[in-house]
């Protein structure tokens, strides 16, 4: 009787019989799928069973519940691998700083850099770093925004040229603003803003020693820098003497502007924080003794070149008169003398700062430091 009520209920009543079957179904599938995980997450720690194990568990402990850091250490590799090689910036512990090592010296005209890098070029074989000058047209001080690009570009992926000393008249320029790893060493020397004004008035007339039959600009010009002054010809202007600030102040338009007390207070800014040492011309021995004992790798052997060799006063102007005190007193007077002036005295407080930290209290034997206490053992 009941066996044929049951085969009456199922005939009449298809659809209720495969809505319990689908609910039974589901109910089995849920189970195995909460006691997969259950086992999956066994799986991290310890090794799971070959003979319960299923393909789909396999699959999921392999691939998808790997931890978040191994995901995020695949993607960084992952991210590493789409840049172009010549790009990749190197790990940390593979960076060699002493091959490495790229020194920028933009050079101030008439501030003895001739002198300077003549020694280096003596040098630079022996030493095996290369030297490369920055030649920009028309002698301009600064560079173009294209050419910034490039330049900053060149220097750092240049890696064939690398140890370098690059040298050349342009303004500073910020390498950070162009997302660059590891800046060049900058260095830079100053010289008293008269005497490097009166050292260049001479220079366009007279030319130096070092190329005597090279014509100059101003060639045959008789007039004397006194005279200039008196008569307040445009060649002996003060204005002329605006430019060891803008050189140290960088690309700003504002640094070209004479006078601007924004461009003095952004060169010293800059000669503290942007620059490794500047030294001044008048004591030129002691700014190659700093390098020379800082960066030997390329600097080595500077300090006896320098002085044994006849490259340690290269172009002496051919012929220079002296400024009369009535003259000195007259440019002293001018606001751009005295800016000029305030940055190489600063300059020079700085140098001679360097010099004094390089030695102990006793002034006989050089500073050095060394690490102890180190914990843990």
């Amino acid at each position: 009787m009941t066996r044929k009520v049951l085969k009456m209920w199922i005939l009449q009543r298809p659809v209720h019989w495969l809505l319990l079957i689908a609910l039974c179904v589901l109910t089995c599938a849920g189970y195995w799928l909460l006691w997969s995980e259950i086992r999956l997450e066994h799986g991290r720690c310890s090794s799971p069973s070959s003979a319960g194990e299923s393909l789909i568990s396999r699959l999921f402990s392999r691939a998808a519940f790997k931890p978040l850091s191994k995901l995020t250490a695949g993607g960084r590799a992952l991210a590493q691998s789409l840049v172009p090689a010549d790009q990749r910036a190197a790990p940390a512990v593979d960076f060699d700083f002493e091959e490495q090592l790229v020194v920028l010296y933009n050079r101030v005209p008439k501030t003895g850099s001739t002198s300077f890098v003549n020694i280096a070029y003596d040098l630079c074989k022996p030493n095996k770093f290369h030297v490369l000058h920055i030649n920009v047209t028309a002698n301009m001080h600064v560079l173009s925004l294209p050419n910034q690009i490039q330049f900053v570009r060149n220097v750092s992926r240049w890696h064939e040229m690398k140890p370098a000393l690059y040298h050349g008249h342009m303004a500073f320029l910020d390498f950070s603003k162009f997302q660059i790893a590891h800046k060049p060493i900058y260095v830079n020397l100053v010289r008293k803003p008269l005497d490097r004004l009166v050292s260049y008035y001479y220079f366009l007339r007279f030319g130096d020693n070092y190329r005597p039959n090279l014509v100059r600009k101003k060639a045959g010009n008789k007039i004397t820098f006194d005279e200039c002054v008196v008569q307040k010809q445009p060649d002996c202007d003060p204005k002329n003497m605006w430019l060891q600030i803008p050189f140290f102040c960088g690309h700003a338009a504002e640094c070209w502007e004479p006078g601007s007390a924004w461009a003095l207070d952004q060169a010293k800014r800059n000669l503290v924080n942007e620059y490794f040492l500047v030294g001044v011309t008048e004591q030129m021995y002691e700014f190659v003794d700093l390098l020379e004992r800082s960066l030997p790798r390329i600097f080595h052997g500077f300090r006896e070149h320098y002085q044994n060799s006849n490259k340690s006063h290269l172009r002496v102007t051919s012929s220079k008169l002296p400024p009369s005190e009535s003259t000195i007193r007259a440019i002293q007077k001018t606001k751009i003398w005295q800016m000029e002036n305030d940055l190489y005295e600063f300059a020079l407080a700085q140098f001679e700062f360097n010099k004094k930290k390089l030695m102990q209290p006793d002034n006989k034997h050089v500073q050095r430091f060394m690490y102890e206490k180190i914990r843990p053992k």
